[in-house]
């Protein structure tokens, strides 16, 4: 039986669809948003029906994590450590202690699930309600009992000779076709493989997540062949010498090979450039940020004023505990007011929220708050009295994760 309809009134709504709504009321009936907006207008369109005041609460669309690696969670004393002195030094830490996992695998795997599970618990008790986890041990579709909201559980491939792709597309075309699968990088996974994950998420309409322009390291990959990364790759005999390079930069080699459209989400873009940005905006493509592992590993961050003026949403990300000492989209909104004081926390907000759902292909579910949508609306008591919209948003970011929130 369902509940009897309520109007719940809050001295604050952020539809993020719309500007902030002071005295506002939403109704919810059966787990969706039956009307949102200012509370006399909803209380004058639905007579009789009974009203639950939530005092010093604002109502907020759930938060989502667009990027994250569950299975790296037990590896949180890497981003406690001085970040490394470059990128490829930090891949090769990581495949080290990965390895470790070899010598006991059964203690290694509970461990691995064990910090996978507080994670996901932290992420819950901080408001995100969809998750995209990118697995190379398929642990993710081990836990989406443990998440009260959508886990995206994405299969990464990784395999850059070309010998190896004809036993990785076999794998590929054995996967159930209701399991997402993606490739890890243009310098880690060959183009032939690429192209048939691509082909698999869109004949199946699925995003496409995958990581470009994190390093410097991977532009001078992709744009002459060479460097650091090339010598790493060649040290561990993964190097393919037919590799398609030196035509530009990431964007432009999912461009040129046909993986750039309107499902593929582009992680981190931080190095990125203008005409790779005029890609993005013309084929629809989604980009997600990491400002906390960027900021962590020293890469740079992203180019998210030129994101925002070409119309361009970016999600957020919080990546993983072994490249980021706190998980929480709290706090990479405010990592990025900190690195971009131009940007607006109506800004800051809509990238946690519709960024994220628009990236995931959620957004006729979840991202905004406005009728038919889930009802996954977050309920955050304010520390202090706010006056203005303004106000309201600016406090919200900045106690952030600190916050007592409930779900409605």
């Amino acid at each position: 039986m369902n509940p009897p309809l309520a109007v719940h009134r809050a001295p604050w709504l952020l539809p993020i669809s719309q500007p902030p709504i002071a005295d506002g009321g939403l109704v919810i009936s059966n787990g969706k948003l039956l009307a949102v907006g200012r509370f006399r207008d909803i209380v004058r369109s639905h007579p009789g029906v009974a009203v639950i005041d939530h005092p010093d609460v604002l109502f907020l669309p759930g938060l989502i994590n667009a990027h994250t690696h569950l299975e790296l969670s037990h590896l949180a004393h890497l981003a406690k450590l001085p970040a490394p002195a470059s990128f490829t030094e930090w891949i090769i830490l990581l495949i080290a202690e990965r390895a470790k996992a070899a010598g006991d695998p059964e203690a290694e795997g509970k461990r691995i699930a064990t910090a996978a599970r507080a994670v996901l618990a932290a992420q819950q008790q901080h408001g995100v309600v969809a998750i995209a986890d990118i697995s190379n041990t398929g642990l993710c579709s081990s836990l989406g009992n443990e998440f009260k909201g959508r886990l995206l559980c994405f299969s990464e491939y990784l395999r850059l000779r070309a010998d190896a792709v004809n036993a990785a597309l076999l794998r590929l075309h054995a996967e159930p076709d209701s399991n997402y699968c993606t490739g890890h990088a243009p310098y880690s996974t060959h183009v032939d493989l690429l192209r048939g994950l691509k082909a698999r998420a869109n004949r199946l309409g699925h995003v496409f997540p995958i990581h470009i322009a994190e390093s410097s390291a991977e532009i001078e990959l992709l744009r002459s062949g060479g460097g650091e990364l090339r010598d790493f790759l060649e040290h561990r005999g993964l190097w393919d010498d037919t590799l398609p390079l030196g035509e530009g930069g990431a964007v432009n080699y999912l461009h040129r090979h046909g993986l750039l459209d309107r499902r593929t989400l582009c992680i981190h873009c931080v190095h990125i450039v203008g005409e790779e940005i005029d890609l993005l905006a013309k084929f629809g493509a989604k980009v997600c940020l990491c400002p906390g592992s960027n900021a962590y590993l020293g890469v740079d961050s992203a180019p998210v004023e030129l994101l925002l003026r070409r119309g361009i949403l970016p999600a957020l990300g919080t990546d993983s505990l072994a490249s980021n000492p706190e998980l929480s989209i709290w706090r990479e909104m405010r990592i990025l007011a900190a690195l971009h004081p131009a940007l607006s926390p109506a800004n800051l907000l809509a990238m946690a929220t519709l960024g994220g759902a628009n990236a995931l292909g959620l957004a006729d579910r979840l991202g905004t708050l406005e009728p038919s949508k889930d009802a996954a609306v977050l309920a955050i008591e304010l520390r202090a009295p706010a006056r203005t919209a303004g106000e309201v948003q600016e406090q919200l970011i900045q106690q952030g994760g600190g916050c007592r929130l409930h779900r409605l």
